[in-house]
């Protein structure tokens, strides 16, 4: 018997075209899409569909948007009967995660992924930064090559993506100067396309308003095991579920040890739900060499149509 867990990806899985096939023949879909755009007053199915890209990237109306995409993919493997027995999601993503936890409503990850989109571009706006990707050295490496750096100003380790994929976040200068220091270490640097430093103490002024905006929203406990960004662990008190979330803006991403975990929850079958395939190079990067597995990536009705056809329970 397969043991299922649905990954829902963030930032940076945003292409233009993205949901447009599955809102051409599904009308749960348009649904969803509608009540989406009445909510955030954002035009969401014109910049999935039509951008331009940079429009659609701007962390604004990036947020609502992968996460209605997202949503709908899910929506539509629920109603083909496909349940799965872990998720998790990464950064954002960890949203949608929610959603199919049954921890939020529809209506209230929306509502959440907006805002946390408008006081995450207040802040990058306010304390502008940088993020790069560390490529090559372990955490323990990168760890170390950032400690002098650190002293210097706000330079944080963001997500830990796989053993040798660190991304960092913090000051533009010291993101400039870590990579530096990754190269002459053997590692290389990426500089990443955003536009805040994202999951660092240059998010700091946004929590307490997103923690007092989440106190508003009514966080109901998991019906699914669903692990978490913070800890890389589940949990199941709509409490601390809430405290995680408001925290999940300034720590870093423990993707690794949500998917060694999941690999020692028995899970063998792994289903990307959302755009793209951003999170199926993460995992596979991560699982141990000769891990039996199954990938899926769910994006479009095809992909869809695939895995239902594929898939064993």
């Amino acid at each position: 018997m397969s043991i299922l867990a649905m990954l829902f990806p963030g930032q940076g899985s945003q292409y233009v075209g993205m949901g447009q096939a599955l809102w051409d023949i599904d009308p749960e879909a348009r649904k969803l899409f509608a009540k989406a755009e009445a909510i955030t007053h954002l035009p969401l199915a014109r910049l999935c569909f039509e951008g331009p890209m940079l429009e659609l990237t701007e962390t604004v109306n990036l947020q609502p948007a992968v996460t209605v995409v997202n949503l709908a993919l899910y929506n539509a493997l629920s109603r083909a009967g496909v349940a799965p027995q872990f998720v998790a999601g990464h950064s954002l993503g960890e949203y949608s995660a929610l959603y199919a936890a049954g921890v939020l409503s529809e209506a209230d990850t929306i509502k959440a992924v907006q805002f946390r989109g408008q006081v995450m571009h207040r802040e990058a706006e306010r304390h502008p930064g940088a993020m790069a990707a560390i490529l090559r050295l372990s955490k323990e490496r990168v760890q170390e090559l950032l400690k002098p750096l650190q002293a210097a100003g706000v330079l944080a380790l963001a997500n830990f993506n796989t053993p040798e994929q660190i991304v960092i976040s913090g000051e533009a200068q010291l993101i400039k100067q870590a990579m530096e220091l990754a190269k002459q270490a053997g590692g290389r640097g990426v500089p990443l396309k955003v536009s805040g430093a994202w999951h660092s103490a240059l998010m700091s002024e946004a929590q307490p308003d997103f923690a007092a905006f989440l106190a508003g929203l009514t966080f109901k406990p998991p019906t699914v095991p669903m692990l978490f960004n913070v800890t890389g662990q589940p949990e199941s008190d709509p409490v601390r579920i809430r405290d995680y979330m408001a925290h999940q803006l300034t720590s870093p991403v423990l993707w690794t040890d949500c998917i060694a975990n999941l690999l020692a929850a028995g899970v063998d079958t792994w289903v990307e739900v959302g755009p793209k395939n951003v999170l199926k190079g993460l995992v596979t990067k991560t699982l141990p060499p000769d891990t039996p597995y199954k990938f899926y990536n769910l994006e479009d009705p095809a992909s869809l149509d695939k895995f239902l056809a594929e898939f064993k329970p």
